[in-house]
């Protein structure tokens, strides 16, 4: 147990410290302004920006904030869904009340989240997140499992975008665990949800 606990500081030292100065001032900037500091999400992308953090922000951004059928509030819902599956705390948290801003409606993310089955939307988002669902899961889906998300009203292109938003989030969740992100109080949360629906992952 005791080595489990001094592994697990190891990686939170990563991202704690292994920066140039000219990130830990820009850090220091960004806590001044917005009173909490920077999520380790946002750390971990500065950590190693040639190597994850430049292309992950770049392909996370384009799935979430590109072009698409879906609007800003169902992806991070999609990205809040996957999460729950993979029981990734931080980012159920963090994507899941982005997606209640961009909606409006707190309620309706707590719904999904609790039982996706009885939640009160629409067909097609359901049924995407179903098949979002179980390939986080199983780690594969079949025909049938595609052609239920098609014949629910979705077009191939949205199946796509999903499929996008499942890759990222797939990466960002077992990252989160790895590095074990630190959770911090809904304020925080809310915080950063109205910076992200304002400037997105880029």
């Amino acid at each position: 147990m005791q080595q489990k606990k001094k592994e697990v500081l190891m990686r939170l030292e990563i991202l704690n410290s292994g920066y140039k100065f000219g990130t830990k001032l820009l850090f220091g900037v960004i806590r001044l302004f917005s009173g909490y500091p920077l999520p380790d999400a946002a750390r971990l992308v500065f950590y190693r920006p040639d190597f994850y953090g430049n292309p992950a922000k770049n392909f996370t951004h384009r799935a979430m904030r590109g072009p698409s059928a879906w609007s800003v509030g169902d992806r991070e819902l999609m990205a809040a869904y996957i999460s729950r599956m993979n029981e990734c705390n931080f980012c159920v948290k963090a994507h899941g009340a982005v997606s209640a801003k961009a909606y409006d409606n707190t309620a309706i993310v707590e719904e999904v989240l609790a039982d996706l089955k009885t939640a009160p939307i629409d067909q097609p988002l359901k049924s995407t997140l179903i098949m979002l669902g179980k390939l986080t899961r199983e780690n594969s889906v079949n025909a049938a499992d595609m052609r239920a998300v098609l014949d629910s009203g979705v077009s191939s292109q949205q199946i796509e975008d999903a499929l996008a938003i499942c890759f990222a989030f797939n990466i960002t969740n077992r990252l989160a665990d790895a590095f074990n992100f630190y959770v911090p109080s809904d304020k925080a949360f809310d915080a950063g949800a109205s910076y992200l629906l304002k400037r997105g992952y880029a």
